[in-house]
């Protein structure tokens, strides 16, 4: 099965929570998984992938800007209905803990529901998610630096492992529909 992660980010925190959910998806045996910024990612290769997970640092509640121009150039795609019936999923970071992190991951996902895409969330009877509760996706705050001597705050080892494991249910969500 073959997955895609596509991300956007500006200071380092979505690509960490990124990399951990391609890391987690790499752990599914017989997964293929592709991970780029959005400035490099392809929306042609999407229409070869059974899953599709993509993520940005929510901005005000919502997708960030470099994410949102590249989900808009997907028309084509919906178009011509290249993405019905592939898996998706979703990830933000946000800079404070009450800084919109259900309201990104939301809009994340409509994109997702209009592609006709098939949602996958993170279940609480998943260890790391029992007590976390991030069921639309990963979403975890990084809250901000105040001062640039301030050591940058990025996902800890708990974060990592909710991306870990959206990144291996997506992969073993594929292999099952493959």
């Amino acid at each position: 099965m073959k997955i895609y992660v596509v991300y956007d980010s500006e200071n380092g925190h979505t690509d960490a929570l990124a990399q951990s959910i391609a890391e987690g998806a790499r752990q599914a045996e017989g997964a293929e998984v592709w991970i780029h910024h959005v400035h490099e990612a392809d929306i042609y290769q999407l229409e070869q992938m059974d899953a599709i997970i993509w993520g940005c640092p929510g901005h005000f509640g919502s997708i960030s800007a470099g994410l949102k121009a590249w989900i808009d150039r997907l028309g084509y795609l919906w178009a011509n209905g290249k993405l019905i019936g592939k898996l998706g999923a979703v990830f933000c970071t946000t800079a404070t803990i009450h800084g919109g992190i259900e309201t990104t991951l939301l809009n994340l996902i409509t994109p997702m529901l209009h592609q006709g895409m098939i949602i996958v969330g993170l279940p609480g009877n998943i260890k790391e998610n029992a007590l976390y509760g991030s069921y639309y996706g990963v979403g975890v705050s990084c809250p901000v630096e105040l001062s640039p001597a301030d050591p940058p705050n990025l996902p800890t080892a708990n974060d990592l492992a909710l991306g870990r494991a959206l990144g291996r249910r997506v992969a073993e969500l594929a292999k099952k529909l493959h």
